[in-house]
């Protein structure tokens, strides 16, 4: 094993000023072989792992994230064969919320272990966690067990996602960070986009839709190597004790926190579809998350059971504005990269009567564009160092491509789709993985872990809540408008319907009934792109406050 000794020139900005600050840090084990990253004597800092063993350790680590992209997605064709085998469908609005709810509630808890503990260790343990969700999950004999399954893997699969910004950020230099996180936006919206075709592909073989989480397994298994013997070891607190580590986590943050994203997340998941909106479960709910935001913000700001350097969310880092303005950013970039990654299939699918296979071939435009924006960014920004025009030219692209989006109707060509798509694509693509690299050089070292997190929260957050809202939206709006055309539907029939286990609802319909629904349905899914336009002009206004100024211009000798 190995040990990475960091030395991290970093730039921390306070008004106007810039104050260069450095850490210096080395391991306690006297076992493991020492790398020195930089040295104060030598100048800048210069990464040490090169050539084939650097190259095997980035895949290594991207590899884990990409399979947390997958699983974002991959129930999206499989839905209608895993209520076929385990029936309780109306189960199945838990199977996406579940993932989500497991993701964003532990990512700020993962945020604090990654500045406390090892993160070679944290990173396998989180492995292993989201393994053994895939594992249950696969195995799954009843709807319960699989939604527990998807619980523990996006549980394992924050921890994963925070370890690869970690690991990279700490084992690249300042110029080399903006390429090298790009490759996780490359990654996330592969994953993203192989998700519902790797799905649909197991579930129309012989295999069944289990492997759709079987193979989570295989691939664990083939990096574990690589992760043991490989992976540098980097202690961000060396010589403190596991006790004192553990005293300093902010449990009771973490409860008041998880409990908020939980009744939050389901009362706008189940609301108007499992249950009616002025339920008492769904106003109990409300109430609840409520309550616990407010009691979670009095906790973060009082130190109640904690310290301000200790306490679970980064209060401290909203006193720069520009970290505000990126948080907020984060979650409209997130916003505008996935909300058309699950509505696009969904129009192809009802629109052209597409398979969820063949409507997810047809996603391929927007994410190839997309990977190219993020790429583009990581590499041209890492070299000028400016960071502003990204946001602000990405959100003029965001509200373009989304507000033409909006005018796609039932009749509209393909053509006309993939050219709007594409240019949202590319808009969201220039600043969706901008503000880690940003955030990271506008903090000291002893900081890195913190802004990761704080990044991580609004990105996850960001995610969990907008799907949340924009499946509440396009289903709730498709339920009424067909109702009203077709007032003597079943309401459970047409929810099945919308969600891809329908059965023969639509083959009991007209010609123009047919019609009539189909158009309800696409007019459902351009008021969820109102979200998009929001977004983007929000992007807008607020990179207009950025600082003009020049970041990650430290020269660097690493070699590759």
């Amino acid at each position: 094993m190995t040990e990475v000794v960091e030395h991290n020139e970093q730039t921390t900005i306070s008004g106007d000023e810039k104050i260069v600050d450095s850490s210096h840090q080395s391991g306690e084990d006297s076992t493991d072989k020492e790398v020195v990253y930089g040295d104060a004597a030598d100048g800048p800092p210069v990464r040490q792992l090169r050539g084939i063993l650097w190259v095997v350790v980035v895949i290594a680590v991207i590899s884990p994230f990409f399979l947390f992209a997958l699983d974002n997605t991959i129930v999206a064709d499989v839905q209608p064969k895993i209520v076929d085998t385990l029936g309780e469908i109306e189960k199945l609005p838990w199977l996406s919320v579940a993932f989500a709810l497991g993701a964003v509630s532990v990512n700020l808890i993962w945020g604090k272990m990654y500045g406390q503990f090892n993160a070679k260790y944290l990173f396998m343990g989180s492995i292993l966690v989201f393994e053994v969700g895939s594992a249950i999950c696969g195995a799954a004999p009843t709807m319960n067990t699989l939604i527990v399954g998807r619980t523990i893997c996006g549980l394992g699969g924050s921890g994963i996602y925070l370890g690869c910004m970690n690991i990279l950020s700490v084992l690249t230099t300042d110029q080399e960070r903006p390429a090298y996180l790009s490759l996780v936006g490359f990654m996330w919206g592969i994953g993203t986009v192989l998700g519902p075709i790797i799905g649909g592909a197991f579930t129309d073989s012989s295999a069944t839709w289990r492997w759709s989480f079987y193979i989570n397994l295989c691939v664990g298994g083939v990096g574990a190597p690589v992760y043991i013997f490989m992976l540098p070891s980097h202690d961000p607190r060396p010589g403190v004790s596991l006790k004192t580590r553990l005293r300093e986590i902010d449990f009771l943050g973490a409860i008041l926190i998880i409990g908020a994203f939980l009744s939050g997340i389901m009362a706008i998941s189940f609301g108007g579809v499992v249950y009616s909106w002025n339920s008492g479960r769904i106003i109990g709910l409300f109430v609840c998350s409520g309550a616990l935001w407010i009691l979670f913000a009095a906790q973060q700001i009082t130190c109640l059971t904690t310290d301000k350097e200790r306490r679970l969310f980064p209060i401290e880092l909203f006193k720069s504005y520009e970290l505000t303005i990126l948080f907020v950013l984060t979650a409209t970039s997130i916003t505008a990269c996935f909300l058309p990654i699950y509505f696009i299939p969904i129009f192809f699918q009802f629109a052209l009567n597409d398979s969820a296979l063949a409507a997810a071939v047809r996603l391929l435009p927007f994410v190839f564009i997309l990977v190219f924006a993020v790429i583009l960014n990581g590499v041209l920004m890492g070299k000028n160092g400016y960071y502003m025009p990204w946001y602000l030219a990405g959100g003029i692209f965001v509200t373009i491509g989304s507000a033409l989006m909006y005018t796609v109707n039932l009749d509209s060509g393909t053509s006309r789709v993939y050219g709007y798509s594409v240019i949202l694509a590319f808009g969201t693509g220039c600043f969706s993985q901008a503000s880690f690299p940003v955030a990271q050089a506008k903090v000291k070292p002893t900081q890195l872990s913190a802004a990761t997190g704080f990044i991580g929260c609004a990105q996850i957050g960001g995610l969990a809540i907008s799907l949340s809202v924009a499946n509440a939206i396009f289903l709730n709006k498709a339920t009424n408008r067909i109702s009203a055309d077709l007032p003597n539907a079943d309401a459970a029939s047409i929810r099945q319907a919308i969600s891809g286990a329908g059965g023969t609802f639509f083959s009991t319909l007209s010609n123009s009934q047919d019609t009539m629904v189909l158009n309800s349905i696409v007019a459902s899914i351009k008021d969820v792109y109102i979200m998009i336009i929001a977004a983007g002009a929000l992007t807008v206004i607020c990179s207009g406050f950025m600082k003009r100024e020049k970041l990650f211009l430290g020269p660097s000798t690493a070699g590759a």
